[in-house]
Parts: C-alpha cells; sequence; structure tokens
C-alpha cells in the first residue's frame, strides 16, 4: 500500500509543479474560455455554464503554457488564447465521447447529455470547436492553424477506428496504439508544439515538443486505460472497470488475449459480445489479468513511451521549465507493480 501512496503522490507533486508555474497564465485562461463561451442563446449559455462547473485538471491547456515557457515566451498573451483553444477541442471530444460512450458520470458530475440529452450535447461540442476555430483565425499564425485544425481531423479519425474496432478481442496492438495516437497523443503532442510555435523556436525544439508530447499522452492513455482492471488502485479519479462495462477493447484485454488458451479466449469473447457486462463478468476478467500479470506488462510498455518523452527534452538547455516537464514524466518511471 505504501507504493501506492507513493506514487499517489508523485502525481500529484509533478502536476501541481507545473501548474504553480504558470499560475497566472492558468487563471487567465480559465477566463478567456469563459468569455469566449458566451452566448445569447439560453441553452448554449446553461449547458456551457455547466461543462465550465465541472472543472477538470487543464493538463493539456498546462502543458501549452508550460511548453511556451520553457522556450522563452514571456510577452503578449498568444500563450493565453491558444491554451484556452487546446482545452476548448479536449472539451468538444469528451462531449461527443459521452454521446458516443452512453457515459452518464464524468469527474464525479452528471454527463451533459444525461442532463440534457444527445442531439444538445453533440452541438455544444460543436459550438466549443467553433469558438475555438475563432481563436485560430484570431491569432493569425498559419502553422498553428494548420496544426490544430489537423489535430482535430485525426481526433475524429480515432473516434471512428475505435467504433469500427469495438468489441473486437483480438484486436492488433498496433490498431489500439492508431486508436490512442489520434484520440489522445495527437492533442498532447499539439498541445506542446503550439508553445514552441509562438515562441518562435527553432524546428529542432518544435520537433522536440511535439515527440515529449505525443509520448507523453500515449503515457497517459496505457496508464488510464490499465488502470481500469487493477482493482488495487483508484487514482487519477478513473471508476476501476468502466472501459469494460462500456466494452471497450484497451490494452489489458489486447496483451491478455495473446496469453489465454483456448478456452479462456472463447470466454473472453463471449463476454465481450455480451450487450450488457456485470460485476461478476468483470471479476472472471479480473481473475484473468492476474493470473497473467498482464498489469506489469502494460506499465513496462508505458515506461518505453515515457522514457522517449524524457529524453526529447534534452535538446533544451538545464532550466527549471524543463526540470518540471520532465518532472511530469516521473509517475510512470516510479512505478512498482
Amino acid at each position: 500500500m505504501g507504493t501506492v501512496v507513493q506514487l499517489k503522490n508523485q502525481i500529484n507533486d509533478s502536476y501541481f509543479q507545473l501548474k504553480n508555474s504558470v499560475d497566472d497564465k492558468l487563471v487567465l485562461t480559465e477566463e478567456k474560455i469563459k468569455s469566449k463561451l458566451m452566448s445569447d442563446v439560453e441553452l448554449v449559455q446553461k449547458m456551457t455554464g455547466y461543462h465550465i462547473k465541472t472543472g477538470g485538471k487543464r493538463l493539456r491547456a498546462l502543458l501549452t503554457l508550460g511548453s511556451a515557457k520553457l522556450c522563452g515566451y514571456s510577452k503578449g498573451s498568444r500563450d493565453v488564447n491558444l491554451a484556452a483553444c487546446v482545452e476548448l477541442i479536449h472539451s468538444a471530444t469528451l462531449m461527443h465521447d459521452d454521446v458516443i460512450d452512453e457515459g452518464i458520470v464524468r469527474r464525479g458530475k452528471e454527463t451533459l447529455n444525461k442532463v440534457w440529452d444527445n442531439h444538445s450535447s453533440v452541438l455544444i461540442g460543436d459550438y466549443l470547436l467553433s469558438r475555438c476555430f475563432e481563436m485560430m483565425v484570431e491569432d493569425g499564425n498559419l502553422e498553428v492553424l494548420k496544426l490544430l485544425s489537423s489535430t482535430s481531423s485525426k481526433i475524429a479519425q480515432g473516434e471512428v477506428l475505435q467504433l469500427q474496432h469495438k468489441g473486437e478481442v483480438d484486436m492488433l496492438e498496433e490498431t489500439y496504439l492508431k486508436i490512442i495516437s489520434a484520440k489522445t497523443a495527437e492533442l498532447f503532442a499539439a498541445a506542446t508544439k503550439v508553445g514552441a510555435i509562438l515562441s518562435d523556436v527553432d524546428t529542432k525544439e518544435k520537433d522536440a515538443l511535439e515527440f515529449y508530447g505525443r509520448n507523453l499522452g500515449l503515457t497517459f492513455q496505457i496508464a488510464d486505460d490499465t488502470l481500469d482492471y487493477n482493482s488495487d488502485l483508484k487514482l487519477f479519479g478513473k471508476k476501476v472497470g468502466q472501459d469494460f462495462f462500456e466494452g471497450k477493447i484497451t490494452l489489458p484485454v489486447i496483451l491478455l488475449f495473446q496469453k489465454i488458451n483456448p478456452d479462456e479466449k472463447k470466454l473472453l469473447t463471449e463476454l465481450f459480445k455480451k450487450n450488457i457486462r456485470n460485476s461478476d463478468d468483470f471479476k472472471k476478467i479480473i481473475s484473468l489479468i492476474k493470473k497473467y500479470k498482464i498489469i506489469n506488462e502494460c506499465y513496462q510498455k508505458a515506461q518505453h513511451y515515457i522514457n522517449l518523452a524524457s529524453n526529447s527534452l534534452i535538446v533544451f538547455k538545464d532550466s527549471k521549465e524543463k526540470e518540471i516537464l520532465k518532472n511530469l514524466t516521473s509517475f510512470s518511471l516510479g512505478r512498482n507493480f
């Protein structure tokens, strides 16, 4: 249990180091988001207001602000505007995700589609994206516009790819990585690269931060997916078993299918063919996960990507800002399961 507590503290410390380093900018980012979501349409105002109150870690916005600071950006407010833009893209994808997954709770509160309905939630997600594109145009940088518009397209394609392979227990690990690269890692990569672009640094620094963000995003998603099947851990506010009950095929299931015997493969296939899975079904898959030591294998794979992320920062001179971004990768390196 001591290891679990130590891990949780390490995660919190690395996050708050980043948050505290750009706290003044984050406050401005929150204000920018609120002002951009103002609307004369009553329902839009109610739904966006509700969404803002649900909060969130604002990790992607923090990555943009932290990357900009690392690259020496200090004057102006472009970092705040683009951090808000990145966060709006993320929020819009969550709204669409909740409709697709029929989600009813996020961050401990009822989702927009649960409080209102699916139609309104999809349209509000679209509204957020439209506001985001307004902000990109206002920034006036074609490189930023190209990057963030391309990222939005890739996220949507990742969603469709995941739907295409829903319930496919024999999914290739390569396919899974394509899905999480598009759905999660692309926005992490864009968030960090945007910070470099507005700082007008060399291509080498831009590429390094993009690589850092992409591999950080892959690690976060693998860790998140793995926690779903780790009954001993309840970190990040994630409800254990959520992906299983929604029928999502993630890395633990993929690695498990590769190792189990024919009878167990039949059982696993039948579980994911069911329209509704219950707690007894979840206990069966947890038993197999433990039998084949799948959790440890997942974290080993996550560590590969976190090492890539950490090493990419070597192109930058030593600084407090570099150390903070590097510390954000430490939680995976400190795991011992």
